[in-house]
């Protein structure tokens, strides 16, 4: 197998590590809840505290370390992430588990932001999209059976347990990136003032704003995805396993699609999606009537709902590529810190939503979101579109 191809495979597996870390704790929490005999809730603060570091953090271990190599960072943020999670396999007590959550959500941010910088180093230009959308499927793939794994270890033996096998692939992942990974990548290097002109581009910013109301319009429904499917819809909590991994599978087919779209110029037909986002969440308390049309709107919007992760990558890598060499990693962490704050704003507005309006109507707010988003892909198309008028200009 050619060393590319090695390359791309642990890249997955980065991605697949950071999200089974990320999600897990969404499936053990009432194994740590009953342990450390605290409320649900308070266990649950621990989803809300890992997405706010993690975005926060982010941009600056980016900022700061642009100036290292970036082999050695990685090496060494993944050292980090490493004990952070085991540290979250000791843990006896909550203090211990929230500190070493913060520890991994500090790092987990610049992990994935220098794998998709070493990603659009390493790829030849024309597979470039395709391996962007298999990371971003890795953490599809972590939530459809890595988390379920996980939460079977949990039941089964101890959920300090199912924290100690992923730092076991977090350890071989190690030795892999280690091994495969280019020691010196060619780099630009720029002062902390000079990386943050990168923020005054509109097409950086639009697209940041894209980002963040294309993830609040998830989250606006999705964070009750289990009422939704059991509550609202009347499924049993049997079949609930089974209906979360077929949509699961659609997330993963999205990413794939995702990848398509990036190779294909993708940001043109954006708008199409976003479109199909507003009516089917408009439409959704009328669907919830219906067991089978109620699924299959649900299904439709795993598909379509996030397909904008690898062409807005592709399209951020590419400026920095093209206009701002000194900050690609500031770059390719773009994406995954304002999809944080979306998550935060869009789990905030499902909860606000569900104690005005109900369960069946949470929708609603995400249509909100989704109409925001579509007005922001048209800006965002015709700022590109004025930006490369003025190029052929000059």
């Amino acid at each position: 197998m050619k060393k590319y191809r090695w390359q791309a495979i642990v890249f997955v597996l980065v991605a697949f590590m950071l999200g089974c870390n990320e999600f897990i704790v969404v499936g053990v929490l009432s194994d740590i809840a009953r342990e450390f005999k605290i409320p649900v809730a308070t266990v649950g603060y621990l989803v809300t505290i890992f997405a706010t570091i993690y975005a926060i953090s982010t941009p600056f271990i980016t900022i700061l370390t642009n100036r290292f190599s970036r082999y050695k960072t990685l090496m060494t943020l993944m050292v980090i992430f490493l004990i952070g999670n085991t540290l979250s396999g000791f843990a006896m007590n909550y203090g211990v588990l929230l500190l070493s959550r913060v520890v991994t959500a500090m790092v987990a941010g610049a992990i994935i932001s220098l794998i998709m910088t070493f990603a659009s180093t390493i790829a030849p230009r024309e597979k470039r999209a395709g391996l962007v959308s298999w990371i971003f499927a890795g953490f599809s793939i972590a939530s459809v059976f890595g988390v379920p794994i996980g939460t079977a270890i949990s039941t089964s033996y101890s959920w300090h347990d199912a924290f100690y096998l992923i730092s076991i692939i977090s350890a071989i992942t190690c030795v892999l990136l280690g091994w495969l990974l280019p020691r010196k990548v060619e780099q630009v290097q720029g002062s902390i003032k000079n990386q943050l002109v990168l923020l005054k581009d509109r097409r950086i910013y639009v697209g940041i704003a894209l980002v963040l109301f294309t993830a609040a319009t998830m989250y606006a429904y999705y964070t009750y995805i289990r009422p939704l499917l059991t509550t609202a819809l009347g499924f049993s909590t049997t079949s609930l396993n089974w209906l979360l991994f077929l949509i699961g599978i659609m997330s993963i087919i999205s990413n794939r699609l995702s990848g398509v779209l990036a190779e294909r110029n993708g940001l043109r037909v954006m708008t199409r999606f976003y479109v199909a986002d507003v009516c089917l969440l408009a439409l959704l308390p009328v669907a919830l009537n219906s067991k089978i049309i109620g699924l299959g709107v649900l299904l439709a919007l795993s598909l379509i709902v996030t397909i904008l992760n690898s062409p807005i990558q592709i399209h951020f890598l590419n400026i920095a590529e093209q206009d701002y060499p000194q900050l690609a990693v500031l770059a390719s962490s773009l994406n995954s810190i304002f999809f944080n704050f979306g998550i935060s704003l869009g789990s905030a507005t499902a909860s606000g939503m569900l104690g005005t309006v109900g369960l069946t109507h949470i929708s609603w707010g995400a249509a909100g979101y989704a109409a925001i988003s579509l007005v922001l892909a048209v800006m965002l198309n015709r700022v590109i579109k004025h930006h490369q008028a003025a190029a052929k200009a000059d």
